[in-house]
């Protein structure tokens, strides 16, 4: 481990830990707003920036241009309100979201669950977020941020499941112009019906109707030959076969990669010391879900030819070097950045860099 990953674990970790009173989103919403406040300061940035080292993998995936692999996943930064603090920090590409059509509170606190024991966090957020049209606003006036922006996409709570088709579209819609790419969410397991859209038929629907819609919109704005290609984020509890199908419908559909994978509702590989803490319902994020994660972009990896990127479980160098050696293109950190700070991303950068 690093200077800086020992720093990190034995002195900004404990204080910011202890920071939210029993609650981690007490921590997330204030480390956000730090950072929103840096994201607006020209030379917050440049300090920022100066403190983390440069170490460039460059690639271009799905027709997109990544200065290196290692990105921030959805989740962290909601409403993008943090945008340009990302890359300072040493992300190669950051995922805002899961943005919905409507506005919507998310679900009842408590509702985020640290499992220090297992390095690992549970969630029921509920898609908490101020809505694609509010997102759209805050990236029209934020401008572009220096690294691939992915917009990830999902349904509102209200919308009933046999609707979700026109919720996706009004959420595309809105946040269309401002996204690298667009990540298609129906994977969560905190939004009711979601994860029934993984589906084959339900799936080909949504999916038909996103590219067509993304061809058309690249179309009417006129910026780009070819429209912004949208992914598909899929869970770590689908069987072999209904991975197998789900590709098939995403390469029949013209859909540009996979992004594997989301949050877990089994409880694999905990420690005895976060037992009662797994009892809360949600998703497992963190240490506990890399087997499953590095499974699943495995045999995505080995069944189609489109490329992925691999998120679940990164909680060290040699967890995302195997991703990698896995047949990830790019990889995201969400748990693994909470447990490891910004030194798990530098030392990240730094091991792909020297391959």
């Amino acid at each position: 481990m690093s200077v800086g990953g020992v720093a990190y674990r034995r002195v900004a970790r404990p204080v910011l830990f202890r920071m939210g009173k029993g609650d981690p989103e007490v921590v997330h919403h204030r480390t956000l707003s730090a950072l929103a406040r840096v994201s607006r300061s020209a030379p917050a940035l440049r300090l920022l920036g100066g403190l983390r080292r440069r170490h460039p993998s460059p690639r271009t995936v799905f027709g997109v241009d990544f200065p290196s692999a290692v990105g921030l996943a959805a989740g962290m930064d909601k409403d993008g309100v943090a945008l340009k603090a990302w890359p300072a920090l040493g992300f190669g590409h950051v995922e805002v979201g899961t943005v919905t059509a409507h506005p919507q509170p998310g679900n009842p606190r408590p509702r985020l669950f640290r499992l220090p024991a297992s390095g690992a966090i549970i969630n029921r957020m509920g898609f908490n977020n101020s809505g694609a049209q509010a997102l759209a606003a805050r990236l029209a006036t934020t401008g572009r941020i220096g690294v691939p922006l992915g917009i990830s996409l999902g349904k509102s709570k209200i919308t009933p499941v046999d609707e979700a088709v026109g919720d996706y579209l009004t959420s595309l819609r809105a946040v269309y112009p401002f996204a690298d790419y667009i990540a298609v969410n129906v994977s969560s397991p905190n939004t009711p019906g979601l994860r029934t859209l993984q589906d084959r038929a339900p799936l080909d629907e949504l999916l038909a109707a996103l590219t067509t819609e993304a061809g058309s919109l690249a179309w009417s704005l006129g910026q780009r030959r070819t429209p912004v290609p949208v992914l598909v984020k899929i869970a770590p509890d689908l069987t072999d076969q209904a991975i197998a199908d789900l590709l098939e419908v995403c390469v029949d559909r013209g859909i540009a990669g996979l992004i594997a994978t989301n949050t877990t509702l089994t409880r694999p590989g905990l420690a005895a010391g976060d037992a009662a803490t797994a009892a809360e319902a949600g998703g497992l994020s963190g240490r506990p879900l890399a087997p499953r994660s590095l499974e699943v972009v495995r045999f995505v990896s080995a069944h189609c030819d489109l490329p992925v990127i691999g998120v679940g479980g990164i909680s060290s160098v040699d967890d995302g070097l195997r991703m990698l050696d896995a047949g990830a293109s790019l990889l995201q950190l969400y748990t693994g950045f909470i447990f490891g700070g910004p030194p798990l991303v530098t030392s990240l950068n730094k091991a792909i860099a020297a391959r």
